[in-house]
């Protein structure tokens, strides 16, 4: 496996500089984005230590890469149903369903959007890793609605600049409990992991989590419920979910931060679709703009006419 070494000294450029960035800089035949993966999967030592890609450079630091071979994805090709919103050469649109893990994971090896996506397409952008070629983002296992995925490196780092920066349209639609007393508003929190149930996430003090900002309006009221129409700015795990609780208005159907059987209404599924989904095409620099249909879970909640 070929390695690099590097040792920064008081001349060195790049001195001061994030890890990711130096590394970019050094090695121009990676991207940073790939860098970074090689970071976070423990190939790049730091004096000796695992690293982060962020690290500041300081004169003394001993920077050590080693380049993993290239071998084939883990996750296999499987022969499963998708509906495709779109796709060309470089990205797929899909309609993700409800009940369908992204990529493997432990617990979910195989039948999940990865696999199905190697079937149709053979190969994804490498960035994700072994277990999650072409995943630019993520959706959870009981959400629904749109999802892009990179068929190659270039478009996975544009559209990764693209969340990251927040210049991506995300506008989800939910069915909480309750009728919020506030009909549009902004939820701006700091979230984190909640330290008395690890598997879920919290409203936390500012320095103990990221911010997250969501804009809400509740479009149509059925039975003391409601219909939500959430517009995301940051992209947090279970962002909506966690602010629409802290709302005082869990979504209906949510077994991590509700009690469904307790809830005045019985759904079969989480009801949190991710409707509408804007961004640029890394390659065309077009303005793509793209809607999954609504589920049928969700029409008895729908106003009159629909939306």
């Amino acid at each position: 496996m070929p390695g690099h070494t590097f040792i920064i000294a008081p001349d060195t450029p790049g001195l001061g500089d994030r890890m990711d960035k130096f590394l970019a800089t050094s090695l121009p035949d990676l991207s940073r984005s790939r860098l970074q993966a090689l970071v976070k999967e423990g190939a790049v030592l730091l004096n000796g230590r695992a690293t982060k890609p962020g690290h500041l450079l300081a004169a003394g630091d001993r920077i050590e890469l080693t380049i993993p071979e290239d071998k084939p994805s883990h996750a296999q090709a499987e022969d499963l149903p998708l509906s495709i919103l779109h796709e060309d050469d470089d990205l797929c649109v899909l309609n993700k369903a409800s009940g369908m893990v992204v990529h493997p994971a432990a617990g979910n090896p195989d039948g999940t959007l990865v696999n199905a996506l190697l079937h149709r397409f053979g190969a994804l952008s490498s960035i994700g890793g072994v277990t999650r070629p072409g995943i630019v983002h993520r959706l959870d296992k009981e959400t629904s609605g749109c999802l892009v995925v990179a068929r190659n490196d270039f478009t996975h780092e544009g559209l990764t600049r693209q969340f990251a920066g927040r210049e991506t349209t995300k506008i989800y639609l939910a069915v909480v409990q309750g009728v919020p007393p506030i009909k549009s508003d902004s939820i701006k929190t700091h979230l984190g992991r909640n330290p008395a149930n690890r598997l879920q996430m919290a409203v936390v003090p500012e320095n103990a989590g990221k911010y997250a900002h969501t804009d809400y309006q509740v479009i149509c009221l059925t039975g003391g419920n409601s219909l939500v129409r959430c517009t995301l700015h940051t992209g947090r795990t279970h962002q909506i979910r966690v602010h629409l609780k802290h709302l005082g208005h869990p979504l209906l159907g949510d077994e991590t931060y509700s009690r469904p059987a307790r809830q005045t209404a019985r759904v079969p599924r989480l009801m949190l679709h991710a409707w509408q989904l804007g961004f640029t095409h890394p390659r065309s620099n077009q303005l793509l703009h793209f809607t999954a249909p609504i589920p049928p879970e969700f029409e008895g909640f729908l106003p009159p006419g629909g939306l």
